[in-house]
């Protein structure tokens, strides 16, 4: 059989080969007994393990690891347009995931972990998620389980191995290693370890908060090449498919003319952007507060920056203290929809961030942050708030939380909403209806499809 066929037969099997449902979540909640958590916000310090660096005005802690925070300014002629805290994580970790065929049919091994700032303890996460400071200790804890399976020494094979982008709002040019790995060997889970189909955790996503943001991308990563499939397998597939306009369009040609305008606007904002940008001393942001309690703009904001005492049993190291980033309000990410000719297609958009890597990627339809000034809503946009409000067309809405090592409660509504084909006659520059194959072949390359449009992709069903 051949892995795109495997991933598939995964993907329609809910039952499970190594534990049902009910088994993974009555775990989860056991482990949500059992484990010893006690987070709360304090008050900043200044000075103490984590602390602000006079000589540049970021606030970083003594090892010099992990991420700092600092400030950033957007500039266009002699004005400041937009200004912030952000996160600088130069480092690129791991969201590792290992799978291997359980009575026959193809399991991931995923982690109930609890992150920082989630919203509800643990939450479903790839096998290893590790900052590069983590798993070279410079925490001066343990080292993550299964670190041995993802090190450049390690031979196994490589399904998915890309260097993905993260929240470019809150991130600065922030990236992390998205790779799963077949093994074709036991592997023991620990406690916090257990197998699974994808067609369990696609069940798990519709759960509000339940699977974290690094499942999410790493799974949208997965490869499905429209030439994956050998000899009679395509029919066989086709029948795990309930919605078979998402098979034709999983399995299209990838329309490389569109693909071509999609890279020409693109690199059109590359080179004819006119503002700057720098990073600057948190204190040099004017409209920013830099306070005990927590470092918070003085006009509606998407996000304040707060300081939070850590008290985690299961984790490498037990305790420490940090910064996190706290949302005023959840935001909207969602695209619309529709079959073309018995193709489902999907409307995205190119979206840029002051915190890309590259400047600008592919991203969905609707990406409302919840006070943000640069939000005011095109015809689009309005659309895709009253359909979601009416519930005309919606075929996925969920709330899913966002990074809970860095952001603390952080949850956004996802969504995905059909239209008929003919409802938007024409579409503003920049937006573009695209089918699953094409998506599929640009995110196979780093830094083209950012990551709220790849964790709606994670959402999709057969």
């Amino acid at each position: 059989m051949s892995v795109t066929y495997d991933i598939l037969e995964s993907w329609g099997n809910t039952a499970g080969t190594a534990n049902t449902l009910e088994e993974i979540r009555e775990w989860i909640e056991r482990r949500n007994r059992e484990v010893k958590v006690d987070i709360r916000k304090v008050d900043f310090s200044y000075n103490g393990f984590w602390f602000y660096d006079e000589k540049d005005g970021y606030i970083r802690n003594r090892n010099n690891s992990f991420f700092q925070v600092a400030g950033y300014q957007e500039i266009e002629g002699d004005q400041i347009i937009c200004e912030q805290p952000i996160i600088i994580q130069d480092e690129i970790g791991y969201l590792g995931i290992i799978c291997k065929k359980i009575g026959g049919v193809l399991n991931f091994l995923m982690q109930a972990k609890i992150e920082p700032g989630n919203i509800n303890k643990i939450q479903l996460s790839p096998t290893i998620q590790a900052t590069k400071s983590n798993f070279t200790r410079m925490h001066g804890g343990k080292a993550p389980a299964y670190l041995e399976y993802f090190m450049p020494d390690a031979r196994y094979e490589v399904i998915v191995d890309q260097i993905q982008s993260e929240q470019s709002s809150r991130f600065y040019k922030k990236r992390n290693r998205n790779i799963i790995i077949y093994v074709d060997e036991e592997v023991q889970p620990t406690e916090n370890h257990k197998w699974m189909t994808l067609g369990q955790i696609k069940e798990l996503l519709k759960t509000d908060n339940l699977v974290n943001m690094d499942t999410r991308t790493v799974l949208s990563c997965l490869p499905f090449p429209p030439s994956g499939l050998e000899g009679g397998e395509k029919e066989k597939a086709e029948g795990f498919f309930s919605d078979k306009a998402f098979f034709q369009s999983m399995f299209a040609s990838v329309d490389y003319k569109t693909v071509a305008r999609i890279y020409s606007g693109i690199n059109d904002y590359k080179m004819y952007r006119s503002q700057s940008s720098r990073l600057v001393p948190l204190k040099s942001l004017k409209s920013w507060n830099v306070a005990q309690k927590e470092i918070c703009c003085r006009k509606p904001y998407d996000f304040r920056v707060v300081y939070c005492y850590i008290e985690i049993d299961s984790r490498e190291v037990k305790y420490w203290e940090q910064p996190l980033f706290e949302a005023t309000s959840p935001a909207v990410f969602g695209v619309f929809t529709c079959v073309m000719g018995g193709v489902r297609k999907f409307l995205v958009r190119i979206k840029a961030e002051l915190g890309c890597f590259d400047g600008i990627e592919l991203g969905p339809v609707i990406q409302l942050e919840p006070s943000n000034p640069r939000n005011s809503l095109n015809e689009l946009e309005s659309r895709f708030l009253s359909k979601l409000k009416s519930g005309d067309g919606v075929l996925k809405s969920v709330m899913l939380s966002e990074e809970g090592g860095r952001f603390y409660h952080e949850e956004n509504r996802n969504a995905i909403i059909e239209v008929g084909p003919d409802e938007f006659p024409s579409l503003p520059p920049g937006y573009f209806w695209l089918d699953f194959a094409t998506l599929n072949a640009m995110v196979q390359f780093n830094n083209v499809l950012n990551i709220q449009l790849r964790n709606l992709m994670a959402l999709l069903d057969l």
